[in-house]
Order: structure tokens, then C-alpha cells, then sequence
């Protein structure tokens, strides 16, 4: 295996990992964002305000697209064992 095959794979990994968050992190941004802009609104400094509501999102977001998520990290290490021959060189 020589280093740019390490390199490219390194590199669909982490390609990999910020595609697969990416939807759970977007839901936890919105869903932040909005809390804290009705805090804001209304006055309420209540931290639980923020806490509930982002963990009832994210879980949410994990139900929609977990299959989808976890084809691609299936499909990706599937591939690399697949390939596990031209990496012995």
C-alpha cells in the first residue's frame, strides 16, 4: 500500500464522515438556532429550553436517516474490504 492509497482512502473517510453528520448536525443548528431565537424573544434563560428540544431533533433526524446513513458507512467498508487484496503489495 503505498502512501497515496492511505491518503485516498483517509480522504473518503473523512469525506464519508462529514456527509453521513452532516443531516443531524443541520437538524441540531436549525433546531439550536430557533430556540435560542425564542429565547431571546420571550425573555427565558431556562438551559433545559435549549437541551430537550435539540435532543428530540437529533433523535428524530436518526430515525429519518439512519438506514441512510448506515448504508453509506456499510457500503464504504465494504468497499475497503473488498479491495483488502490490492492493499497487501
Amino acid at each position: 500500500m503505498s502512501v497515496g492509497d492511505a491518503t485516498e482512502i483517509a480522504g473518503r473517510a473523512i469525506y464519508l464522515i462529514i456527509t453521513t453528520s452532516a443531516p443531524v448536525l443541520i437538524v441540531s443548528l436549525i433546531v439550536g438556532l430557533a430556540v435560542s431565537i425564542f429565547q431571546t424573544v420571550t425573555s427565558i434563560q431556562e438551559q433545559t429550553l435549549t437541551f430537550v428540544p435539540k435532543i428530540l431533533a437529533e433523535f428524530l433526524a436518526l430515525i429519518v436517516a439512519g438506514s441512510w446513513m448506515l448504508d453509506n458507512m456499510s457500503g464504504f467498508m465494504t468497499e475497503l474490504w473488498s479491495d483488502f487484496n490490492a492493499y497487501i503489495r
